[in-house]
């Protein structure tokens, strides 16, 4: 196991849920010491990301890790030590490794606010789990 492991975070569009999602676990895990860091993938990737996510997070005070976003291989599967995601994974993915489905989260492109409050909330109890 290297010194970091890796946590990804998967949506359809790689775009907005996952990216988001990533932006505030690196954040919450630096803050409280945890050695993982979480990536941003999508299953059928948009070409750029969401305005509404870069715009929220830059309000928020955060970043997306990457400028574009980018498509889930099979080395993402074999990497990571978890995968959460807020789609259904394509059939060459599913039964690879765990999956932890976090389907219930409303669309960025609704409400920003509400759609980050909720993956808050659930990475919250994520890192309290890892504490």
């Amino acid at each position: 196991m290297t010194d970091t492991s890796t946590i990804v975070f998967v949506c359809e569009h790689g775009a907005a849920k996952s990216v988001l999602a990533a932006a505030y676990f690196n954040k919450l895990a630096h803050e409280r010491g945890i050695r993982m860091r979480a990536v941003a993938r999508g299953t059928h990737p948009d070409l750029e990301l969401s305005q509404k996510t870069i715009t929220g997070l830059f309000e928020d005070g955060l970043a997306p890790s990457d400028a574009i976003p980018k498509k889930l291989s099979s080395a993402d599967m074999q990497t990571a030590q978890r995968i959460i995601t807020f789609c259904e994974l394509p059939t060459e993915y599913q039964q690879k490794i765990p999956v932890e489905p976090w389907d219930d989260v409303p669309p960025v492109s609704e409400n920003y606010q509400t759609a980050r409050n909720v993956i808050l909330e659930r990475l919250n109890r994520l890192i309290a789990e890892m504490n």
